[in-house]
């Protein structure tokens, strides 16, 4: 069965284009679940009903979030999916298993005078400073996730017609909009601080770590981290909270709903509407805060 988990895992990747972290979490969850069935002395072709509601009772008292048991039902559905296409499976027992609803959470996000107080904080007198800005600048601009960010290349970047091309999840390309502040930002770091950062090493990466590598998500939530203590900034500050701010902001200053849809890279128009509750909560807190008689 490991060598069909396998097989499986290669069909995302390379016919489905599925992104890296998603083939890693399927296989996780995958694999986990192989072991639930080994334990049980099941063969992983022979399950059927009970032990499902077995697996899914000692997730539930694993006390897991919904999202992440929502995940793992997906994978397991998707996976029996695929070998009962290749014949080695009957049917596919997940096929009629519900997945929980996932708990509705606001997404956080910074008001506009705390993402001016974080972007104010990267030195301009220092390479690496001059990266933290371009980069911070670029987050909030495009509103791109950070693999998207950091997985940009010099050809992406199109400064003079004001955009750039990124490639998201299932490694789909899109076009985010630079603003003003960011060009000249990512200007300042292309001319200056990338060519020291780079030391002569040949890269592409836009984005480089003070070895010359291609700056890593790990790394751009760090640097994040770092400037919110500096900044004394009592949310916390990831590379989505920034991404969320920029939803918030268009979507306050008026920017149509699917316009910002198209601006995030949502395939569904509902992924994008959590950020109406969002501007809708924003809106109460103010009238709260300066009706007179709120």
């Amino acid at each position: 069965m490991l060598v069909l988990l396998q097989d499986f895992l290669s069909y995302l990747r390379l016919e489905r284009g599925a992104a890296g972290s998603t083939i890693s979490a399927y296989g996780r969850d995958i694999a986990d679940f192989l072991n639930f069935c080994a334990g049980r002395a099941v063969k992983a072709k022979e399950v059927d009903a009970w032990l499902i509601r077995a697996y899914l009772a000692g997730l539930s008292r694993k006390g897991l979030r919904r999202t992440t048991v929502a995940r793992k039902i997906a994978a397991l559905r998707s996976f029996y999916r695929y070998l009962r296409r290749r014949g080695e499976v009957a049917a596919n027992p997940f096929s009629l298993v519900c997945a929980p609803r996932p708990e509705k959470h606001l997404p956080l996000f910074l008001y506009y005078q705390e993402v001016e107080t974080l972007l104010r904080l990267p030195r301009a007198d220092t390479p690496g400073g001059q990266r933290d800005r371009a980069l911070l600048e670029v987050l909030y601009a495009t509103g791109a996730r950070v693999e998207e960010i950091v997985g940009l290349d010099l050809e992406d970047l199109h400064l003079e017609e004001g955009y750039a091309v990124v490639r998201g999840k299932g490694s789909k390309e899109r076009v985010v909009l630079l603003g003003g502040e960011a060009q000249a930002a990512l200007r300042a770091y292309l001319t200056k601080a990338r060519p020291r950062l780079a030391g002569g090493r040949e890269t592409r990466a836009v984005f480089l770590n003070r070895n010359g590598g291609r700056l890593t998500q790990r790394g751009v939530r760090y640097l994040l981290e770092r400037y919110r203590r500096l900044g004394r900034l009592k949310k916390g500050v990831s590379p989505h909270t920034l991404r969320h701010s920029f939803a918030t902001h268009l979507l306050e200053g008026g920017a149509d709903l699917r316009v910002v849809q198209e601006l995030l890279g949502h395939a569904r128009l509902s992924t994008t509407q959590i950020y109406t509750h969002v501007t809708g909560a924003r809106l109460r807190e103010v009238y709260n805060r300066t009706h007179p008689r709120a």
